[in-house]
């Protein structure tokens, strides 16, 4: 098959079984209603802890912000939040962190906290503490149980911690976390909480340590649906997020293929395709805002890494970098014409209802053929992008 071969089985039979008992036109209607339902999956994430626990901070990073970028929460030892404040996702705005009231005061009720802070909008909730978690932890994550919701301890601030132990002889990082994470998780078992689960953070560098196997629990344990939205809105702090994005948007492309093929679809001059070019804009926009390829994510990235932006820029080589317009969609079809015709032969052969489309089988597959070759190129970018602010060799 070529340039093809990635193409899985699964993917085949799901495009198989979603075409054998329709029209192409029946089953753009049911995209088309599955993707708009998706569009309006809101996620919202309660960020708690005692004051000065580094709330606010984990609040920007798990947006992709820094602590002084526009829009991020303020920052301080001193309470700075009185009431529940919504901090909507930059790039994704169905997505909102809630950086809710510090608890640990001498009167703190965790029921009657939960009723002020609204807990039922909640998906799930993080409670953060920069050292041993406390009874007011424990009672808070009981009451969320009892309330049929999810919760995590985070434990924050591990760059500081570490830093301190390393001026001691025989310094072992990886024997320091796992103090750290005993003592937490013994502290928790102290309150009468059974196998608790400790995750070991940095608000400042959230790539590291305990972050990753955070993500993974919270994708396994949401919904399916929620659980995309989510993916697609954490930063790109590590390659596995980068390559899971990379899967689920291009489990997508069919999808999208379809849709264009049929939706406001019209002919282009000199192919035999028709296509809604106004929907492969937006898809390749959508990539490159999920890579964190824009001006604003790559920024962030620098000032995290203390690298100069330009670095980061020299290793992104996509002209879609540059401008994703009508223009550049078209000429990017164009490109993927030839092997259009290639894959539709393939797929003649293995999905029989492209054998009666004709054009539309075309520009299916020519469609599916230009929006997996910009997700490449978008997600190698993001690769190289990040393998570069981490000091590896691209």
């Amino acid at each position: 098959m070529g340039d093809f071969e990635e193409i899985t089985e699964d993917e085949v039979s799901e495009i198989r079984r979603a075409l054998q008992d329709e029209t192409l036109a029946g089953a753009a209607a049911k995209i088309q209603s599955y993707l708009s339902a998706l569009e309006q999956v809101e996620l919202n994430v309660a960020i708690t802890g005692e004051s000065g626990s580094g709330k606010s901070t984990f609040v920007n990073a798990f947006r992709g912000l820094g602590d002084e970028d526009e829009g991020s929460a303020p920052t301080g030892v001193v309470e700075t939040t009185m009431e529940p404040t919504a901090y909507p996702h930059p790039k994704h705005p169905k997505v909102t962190v809630w950086d809710l009231p510090g608890i640990g005061t001498p009167t703190f009720k965790a029921d009657e906290y939960l009723r002020q802070v609204g807990f039922e909008k909640y998906d799930f909730f993080i409670i953060i503490a920069c050292d041993r978690f406390k009874s007011c932890n424990v009672q808070l994550a009981t009451h969320i149980q009892r309330m049929r919701k999810k919760f995590y301890f985070v434990r924050s601030k591990i760059d500081d911690n570490l830093r301190a132990e390393s001026r001691k002889k025989g310094f072992s990082q990886d024997k320091t976390l796992e103090v750290i994470r005993q003592d937490c998780i013994r502290g928790l078992e102290e309150h009468d909480l059974k196998a608790p689960s400790v995750f070991l953070i940095s608000g400042h560098d959230l790539g590291k340590y305990d972050f990753p196997r955070l993500e993974e629990t919270l994708e396994q344990e949401l919904p399916k649906h929620k659980r995309h939205v989510l993916l697609l809105a954490l930063p790109n702090v590590t390659l596995e997020i980068n390559q899971r994005k990379r899967d689920a948007l291009q489990a997508g492309i069919w999808k999208l293929a379809t849709l264009s093929c049929v939706v406001a679809a019209v002919p282009i001059p000199g192919l035999s395709v028709v296509v809604d070019v106004a929907i492969l804009v937006r898809e390749i926009q959508r990539y490159y805002q999920t890579f964190g390829l824009d001006e604003q994510s790559l920024s962030s990235l620098a000032e995290r890494v203390d690298k100069p932006v330009e670095e980061l820029k020299a290793v992104v080589k996509s002209p879609l970098n540059k401008e994703i317009s009508a223009d550049v969609v078209i000429k990017m079809l164009t490109k993927a014409a030839g092997g259009g015709l290639m894959l539709v032969e393939y797929w003649v052969s293995t999905i029989p209802v492209f054998g009666s489309m004709a054009a539309g089988g075309i520009s299916f597959a020519t469609t599916y053929h230009m929006l997996r070759s910009c997700l490449t190129e978008l997600a190698d970018d993001a690769h190289n992008v990040l393998m570069t602010a981490l000091g590896t060799e691209v």
